[in-house]
Parts: C-alpha cells; structure tokens; sequence
C-alpha cells in the first residue's frame, strides 16, 4: 500500500464529511458536505492520508489561533476533526499525518498546539499531555438564592454598543491566565451583530462606584441561551461565558442567573479549573454534564519558552528535551528585564544530560502549561537529571491556572 499525506482539496470533500460522519457520528441522512464556496471561506487547515488505490484512510484539521500562556497571546495550532477509517486504526497513519501538518504549523510561526483528545493515550504518544479540561457543569439555580448581594454592583442587559466593553472583559481576564484562546483571529472571533444574535441574552455586572453621572465599569458578563421549558424539574439554560473580574460582580452575574429559578432547574455553565468565580457561592453543589480535556505540545522551544513575562530577574537554567526528535535539544534560559530569553547550547552528549534537568516532550508541556511542578514530573518520570534547579523550574512557569473557554 502506497501512502501519501498532502494538504485536502475541495474535490475531497465528500470523503472527508463521510470520514467525520463514521468517527463522530451523523444525523439520519448524514452530515452536508459543504459548498466550495463555504469551504474557501473558513478558518482551517485541513490535511489527509490518502491511499492510492482506496482514497482518503485518515483526516484532520487545524485552527491558526493565539493563546494566553504567561501574560503573552502565543501563536497556537489547535488540532480537531481527528479520524481514521476504522479498517486502518493502528496503521501509525497519524503519526505522518501529524508530523506534515504541524511542520506546516511551524512554518506559520505556531510555536504550541493544542487538542480536545477522545483518547488521550494515542495523543500522547505523539507528545501532547493533558493539560487541563473544558467542562459543562450544572448548577442547581435554587441554590444561587443564598448568595450574597453585592455592594455597589448592579446588572443590566448588554447591547451591540458594549461589546468592546465585553472583550476588553475576557481579555483582562484571559491574559491572567494559562491557556485561553484570546479570540482575536477567526474562528473565535465574531463581529458583535453575530456574537448577540447566538444568544438570548448577555447580562453586564456594572460597578457603580464612580463619580457623579459616571455610568460605571463593565466588571463582567453573562451570555446565555434561556432554552426551552419552564418546570424547574426539566429546563435547564446554557452558559457560555461567566466571567467576573470582582467578586462583587460574580455575585451579582450568580443572583441574575438565579432569578430563573421558578422555571428553569439548573444552569449548565461552561468552565474549566477552579473558577475563583465559582469561589463567592455558598453551596458548590453541581453536576459535570461534560468533561472535555485539553492536551498542550511544544512545537518550537525558542519560540514557545523565550519572552514570557516572569518575575524572577537573574536566574538562569540550563535544561534539555528528549524524547521527540523535532524539539530534541539543549538550552540555556534566563530572566532579564521581566522577561525570559532563551540561548541553544551545544548538542550534549548522552553522558552528559545528568548535569541539567532533561525533559520529555510531555513533561515540557506540562512545566510550560503551569500544570505540574518539577517534582511531581519526576514522580511521572517527565523529569530526569539534576534536581538542583527543580525549585526555580517549578517558579519559572507556576503561579497562573490553566483555563479553557472554547471548544473546537
């Protein structure tokens, strides 16, 4: 059998949809193949495995987006629409499938990539780790009754005009963060007559403590689907985003929310970690409807780990990757400035990696990601070598939670 692995062409389409259709499944009737026109137009890269005599084997597809890892947005791939015939499953297919379309990543200029993995073992042998999850959890609304009012906070319904207000919101938010996609670049981002159009409602916490005839500050938003139904026992709302940059505004997005309650039974919440939104609420009763994790690879060392922001002016440490031979190496990293800048050493010798920590693949994921410390990659076996800078490893990169907000 003759394989090769090129970028899909539109005339391919058809067996693409019915590719996905197999792996993800599809409504009676099977999933549109979409217009030529629909499909120049969108926001993706798509590669495929094609065997010469029986057609497409294996697919998938790439986002060009930028994440918030470490106060900076870094150019990110995210990897989706994963699937392999089931005939040719085990076949190593995606070991080449990956390997040309995150080298075209890398010529983009996409230093990380990312995934919502069905089976995080095939990804990690490719070098991904978990990193995090993207959740649907439900939220009894009875129990937002007991929240605290806040002071000074109040909620209105947002409108077309404030949604500069809302992305200057989530931006402030994200950038405190590790792993949001910033949604500045398509398909994330929607102009405001779309992003109002896909939900019922977004509802504004607005703090009033301001100068006369000030109209306050947007501290947060809520944008939510009501649904359908009005027995509490039945109806459930959707929603997307709650982000709070006060606890006051949490409060009062939480006690809006809760005002459903005589006819809607649970609000389903998209989140991820621990929420310090979720930390105002008396009763953290909830349900995970869902449970969607999230893998991180590094593409480019230089690229992902040099210009972060970092407090710890004047360290310096030397550390090596093995264990995926296109990051494979050694390098030098410092702090200068509130910045990190990286130096590529000299290839070491086998003998020599036990005079500088040495990484897996996975376990730079996991340290860049701000996931694990440097002792629990030992423990994983991630993290071999000197442990002499394990301390200033685990300090370089912790200090921010990994959250998610959207799903692709």
């Amino acid at each position: 059998m003759s394989l090769t692995v090129r970028p899909i062409e539109y005339a391919a389409q058809a067996d693409y949809t019915r590719l996905g259709g197999e792996a993800f499944g599809a409504p009676e009737g099977g999933r549109t193949v979409p217009t030529r026109e629909e499909w120049e137009a969108a926001d993706f890269r798509e590669w495929g495995a094609f065997d010469d005599d029986d057609g497409l084997a294996a697919r998938l597809r790439v986002y060009g987006f930028t994440s918030w890892f470490h106060g900076v947005q870094v150019p990110t791939a995210g990897v989706a629409g994963v699937a392999v015939e089931p005939e040719r499953r085990g076949s190593g297919h995606l070991t080449r499938l990956f390997g040309a379309a995150l080298a075209e990543a890398r010529e983009n200029g996409e230093v990380i990539s990312t995934l919502f993995p069905s089976a995080p073992g095939i990804y990690r042998g490719l070098g991904y780790e978990v990193v995090g999850s993207f959740d649907d959890v439900d939220v009894p609304l009875q129990n937002l009754s007991r929240v605290t009012a806040p002071d000074g906070i109040t909620t209105r319904r947002a409108t077309p005009a404030d949604f500069d207000s809302i992305v200057a919101v989530h931006r402030t938010w994200a950038a405190a963060q590790n792993g949001p996609i910033s949604r500045a670049e398509k398909p994330f981002w929607t102009p405001p007559e779309k992003f109002f159009a896909d939900y019922t409602g977004v509802t504004l916490a607005i703090d009033g403590h301001g100068s006369a005839g000030d109209a306050g500050a947007v501290v947060g938003f809520a944008s939510w689907i009501r649904g359908e139904g009005y027995t509490p026992a039945d109806a459930v709302m959707e929603i997307d985003d709650l982000i709070a940059l006060t606890p006051g505004a949490a409060r009062a997005l939480w006690r809006t929310l809760g005002s459903f309650s005589t006819v809607v039974g649970a609000a389903r919440v998209s989140t991820s970690g621990l929420d310090p939104a979720w930390l105002v609420l008396p009763d953290l009763t909830s349900t995970v409807h869902a449970a969607h994790p999230y893998m991180l690879r590094i593409l480019d060392v230089a690229g992902a780990l040099a210009g972060l922001e970092s407090p710890l002016d004047g360290v310096r440490v030397p550390f090596a990757v093995r264990g995926a031979a296109d990051i494979e190496g050694a390098w030098t990293l410092t702090v200068s400035d509130g910045v990190t800048h990286l130096e590529r050493d000299a290839v070491l010798a086998e003998d020599a990696h036990h005079e500088r920590p040495v990484l897996s693949v996975n376990g730079l994921a996991l340290l860049y990601a701000g996931t694990q410390s440097a002792a629990n990659l030992r423990i994983a076996g991630h993290l071999t070598g000197t442990p002499g800078h394990d301390a200033v490893l685990t300090a370089l990169f912790a200090g921010r939670q990994l959250h998610v907000r959207d799903y692709f």
